[in-house]
């Protein structure tokens, strides 16, 4: 397997902690609230639509983030020390696309079962993703590449 994928290194818990669990658990979430509460879904046409070009949207962005993490021969895994800063692709947009796919994902389920009490997850997600993954690796980059990685943040921003 290349660079971009190994997880050598990572303690159990580290191999663990992965932005795919997190966010198959909240996906689980999800279904638990359609399983056990199905009076409080409602879906339409359209938010089904909608929640199916947000979940295919934001799968495909990851897998575009992927394959420029491949090319540039960093590390995809979010606790290990990365070789080099992508700016391009997806990354000439949002600092964070993969994660931006994640929410997009979680965004398009919940739309598309028609969860809407679990609209609330979605802001306790995205501070997980930024307290347990984003700001390490931010301070990760800006320690491997300092003023480079400072004039990244200048031009490009967290989300979108």
């Amino acid at each position: 397997m290349g660079e971009w994928l190994k997880t050598d290194g990572l303690t159990a818990r580290q191999s663990l902690d992965l932005p795919p669990i997190w966010l198959i658990g909240f996906i689980l979430l999800v279904w638990v609230q359609v399983w056990i509460w199905p009076g409080g879904t409602w879906t339409h046409p359209v938010t089904s639509v909608v929640g199916t070009v947000l979940f295919w949207g934001g799968l495909a962005l990851m897998g575009w983030a992927i394959l420029a993490f491949r090319r540039h021969n960093t590390s995809v895994v979010p606790h290990q020390m990365p070789k080099a800063i992508i700016t391009s692709g997806p990354f000439a947009r949002s600092r964070n696309p993969i994660y931006l796919g994640d929410v997009l994902v979680l965004t398009g389920v919940i739309l598309g079962k028609g969860a809407w009490p679990c609209l609330i997850l979605l802001p306790l997600f995205k501070m997980i993703l930024e307290r347990r993954f984003i700001a390490p690796e931010e301070g990760r980059l800006k320690e491997n590449f300092g003023a480079n990685f400072d004039a990244y943040v200048k031009k490009t921003p967290r989300w979108l």
